[in-house]
């Protein structure tokens, strides 16, 4: 049946993004030795980075200023945004050099501050793959499907102190890639799944130079989707990977004067999966880092790489990007993502462009693969749509072009003298 071959298929599909590589779909029962160097997971849109900006810079985004699509790299900064609500849309249409045109990604995502050192927050991710002919071995039509694929979580922040937060949300996994359909005489379901994330940030605003030109300096540490394994059959002798993730992020970012703002990261992450090995002790025709937990997974994968730690420092892949920002209204962003030739080969730049106003905001960004690798993203424009409400604190700025050293508290010293003037006016 080619059916039996629609589900790796499928995975590989999904997995467009994150492995680049000449992978083949390959039976259940064994392990092809082409995979021993890429760590491979089911639902990997999880990792998928939606939105223009840090798309725009490399998928940066664990150490960035807070915007609404935080919630995505390291929720925990939501702490130290300066606006009470925000909502973001983001769109990713996939393939579209390939003259595919009915495959994307949609992202929703939203927080709101209930207090200064309090944040709820929300998001939604849908992926679609598009329309799936299915047919039997002599190519007889067995229907169509619309593989699909969502994740929606929820979470809570809490500012800890002047310059310390964490955060942590819950998601739910939803995965159907071909439900109707049979793996030979057993019947194909949708997979679910749960995860959860857990986020620190440490956050400090600084004075540097002469001029004593305003600065931050921001590291995050994010670990995201740890959780269960993930099934397509009722009777599965194995359990897929979903792709937990170890994120850490550095940012810098310098304000000269109220005009200028410029902002360099760097994230780096390392999937925490056990490396695919063809290992199988118990002769039971499964390898055995398929059999492990997930929890025990998180453990192994941190020192399982057959070509020992160089291999396993291989496994980290680094983003670095730039953000320029003119009068807190319009932005330049540029970036690049690099990933291991024999951990999937991912190298790209990317450019992006972001305009504010008021409450509203628009972010473009475009993708250019280097290095020979196709890419799903290529020649195709990404965009997110962002919009902030209520100020906290009486604060005039926006979140991507904040004033970096806003105390958002605190009565300015001009204001102050304003203050006292108009007290000792009074008073004669």
């Amino acid at each position: 049946m080619k059916i039996t071959r629609r589900i790796p298929y499928l995975l590989l599909l999904s997995t467009a993004l994150l492995l680049q590589n000449n992978v083949k779909a390959q039976n259940n029962q064994t392990v092809n030795s082409s995979l021993t160097r890429v760590v491979n997971t089911a639902v990997p849109f999880l990792r998928i980075v939606p939105d223009a900006r840090g798309g725009g810079m490399g998928d940066v985004g664990i150490a960035t200023s807070v915007d609404p699509n935080t919630t995505f790299y390291n929720a925990s900064k939501l702490a130290f945004a300066k606006r009470k609500l925000g909502l973001s849309l983001s769109y990713a249409p996939w393939l579209r050099a390939l003259g595919i045109t009915d495959i994307y990604m949609a992202h929703f995502t939203g927080y709101y501050k209930v207090s200064r050192n309090d944040v709820v927050h929300t998001s939604l991710k849908f992926f679609s793959l598009g329309n799936i002919d299915f047919t039997d071995a002599s190519g007889a039509s067995l229907g169509s499907g619309n593989p699909r694929e969502l994740a929606f979580d929820a979470g809570y922040t809490r500012r800890l102190g002047k310059h310390f937060a964490l955060g942590v949300a819950f998601r739910y996994i939803y995965s159907n890639l071909a439900s109707g359909q049979n793996l030979g005489s057993e019947p194909i379901k949708a997979g679910h799944a749960f995860g959860a994330d857990l986020s620190g940030t440490y956050n400090l605003d600084m004075t540097v130079g002469k001029k004593k030109m305003k600065a931050n300096f921001m590291t995050g540490l994010a670990l995201t989707n740890l959780g269960t394994k993930i099934a397509y059959t009722k009777n599965a002798k194995e359990k897929d990977f979903i792709p937990s993730n170890l994120g850490i992020g550095l940012g810098f970012r310098l304000q000269p004067n109220k005009y200028h703002e410029w902002g360099i990261y760097a994230d780096f992450n390392k999937l925490l999966v056990p490396t695919p090995r063809s290992d199988d002790k118990d002769s039971n025709r499964i390898a055995d880092y398929k059999e492990q937990s997930s929890f025990k997974g998180l453990f192994t994968s941190i020192g399982d790489a057959p070509g020992g730690f160089k291999e396993e420092m291989r496994e980290w892949t680094m983003g670095i990007g730039t953000e320029y920002w003119y009068d807190h209204i319009f932005a330049v962003r540029a970036g690049y993502f690099l990933e291991a030739k024999d951990k999937g080969n991912r190298k790209f730049v990317s450019v992006g462009v972001g305009v504010k106003y008021s409450v509203f905001g628009l972010d473009f960004s475009y993708l250019i693969p280097t290095g020979g690798q196709r890419n799903p993203l290529d020649n195709t424009f990404r965009f997110s749509l962002k919009f902030d409400f209520a100020k906290v604190g009486g604060n005039k700025t926006n979140d991507e072009g904040d004033d970096i050293n806003d105390k958002t508290d605190k009565v300015d010293k001009a204001t102050r003298k304003k203050l006292k003037k108009g007290k000792a006016a009074t008073a004669e």
